[in-house]
């Protein structure tokens, strides 16, 4: 169903003073939240989403083990004592877990937010004035595009003692061009509407115009993309922890509890497999949410998904 049916769909059924029509139109948010709501795949991975949240932040406060607790007995199997099991230096794998979701969440939703912010504000100002600027600051952030990711942070974080904010801080610094080439496309689309028009004839400024109706207008790819961006941010913080140049211990990550555990997969097995599994559920659960969002914010969207 299109956004227009939905629209005169909505009808109350006894007319009032203020609406005699009995006509009441949809505010955009509804129609977003509705289309959200129908995409099923979507709504279950964001309850499973906020529940891992929860699970990190909460549940390890509570937990009776400390994730830097060696006091467990070493290498035992799953148990009711010890649900993830422990490993050979006696910490508690649940509690290593979430506290390895815990930061490999911090730095993926840090990187979101910096390389969205980042992505927006150069996205939009190209767009905007276009010409010479639009030309130069697209070909910084074309060539931001080209450089491989994981070697350059890899360089990167190499000169650092594992800071965690520091590895955010990097992987940001090289995915905010991908952001900025869809706001740029939007902007260049809205920069010609007739609301641009009407506000620069009432003598708007550019900054004004720029943050109060183009960013705007532009949020609904903005937030799938910078949903999306998160999902990608764990893979590369677990692909730089993997290799030894994210997070170092004491601290740890999922990617780094993968990387300690790469060995022990035939002998102890529980080591890789719930890190390993918590990336999985985590990658995939913001992948549905996003492509919730898409189908939510797109206009013209009419196939029910999920």
């Amino acid at each position: 169903m299109s956004d227009h049916t939905e629209v005169l769909a909505d009808r109350t059924s006894v007319p009032s003073a203020a609406d005699p029509t009995g006509v009441r139109q949809r505010r955009q948010s509804e129609l977003v939240l509705r289309r959200f709501l129908r995409h099923k795949a979507a709504v279950i991975s964001l309850v499973l989403f906020v529940a891992i949240i929860l699970l990190a932040f909460v549940g390890g406060a509570v937990w009776r083990y400390d994730y830097a607790d060696i006091s467990s007995p070493a290498s035992v199997p799953p148990s009711s004592a010890h649900p993830f099991g422990t490993d050979n230096l006696g910490h508690d794998t649940f509690a290593q877990v979430l506290r390895g979701t815990q930061r490999s969440l911090e730095i993926a939703l840090l990187i979101a937010l910096l390389a969205g912010l980042v992505g927006t504000l150069w996205g939009a100002v190209a767009g905007y004035y276009r010409g010479v600027t639009d030309s130069v600051m697209m070909r910084i952030a074309d060539l931001v595009l080209t450089l491989p990711l994981l070697a350059v942070a890899a360089v990167l974080t190499r000169a650092t003692s594992g800071s965690w904010w520091f590895v955010a801080l990097v992987i940001a610094a090289l995915q905010w061009a991908y952001v900025s080439r869809v706001v740029r496309g939007v902007v260049l689309s809205l920069r010609e509407k007739d609301f641009i028009e009407a506000s620069r004839a009432l003598g708007a400024t550019d900054r004004w115009i720029i943050f109060r109706h183009l960013i705007p207008n532009a949020l609904g790819p903005i937030i799938v993309n910078v949903t999306i961006l998160v999902a990608a941010a764990i893979l590369v913080e677990t692909a730089l922890s993997f290799l030894g140049l994210g997070v170092q211990p004491p601290d740890t990550s999922l990617g780094l509890l993968v990387s300690d555990a790469d060995t022990a997969v035939s002998t102890r097995p529980w080591l890789f497999y719930f890190p390993g599994a918590f990336i999985v559920l985590i990658a995939l659960t913001i992948n549905f949410i996003g492509d919730g969002l898409r189908d939510a914010f797109d206009p013209t969207q009419t196939k029910v998904r999920g």
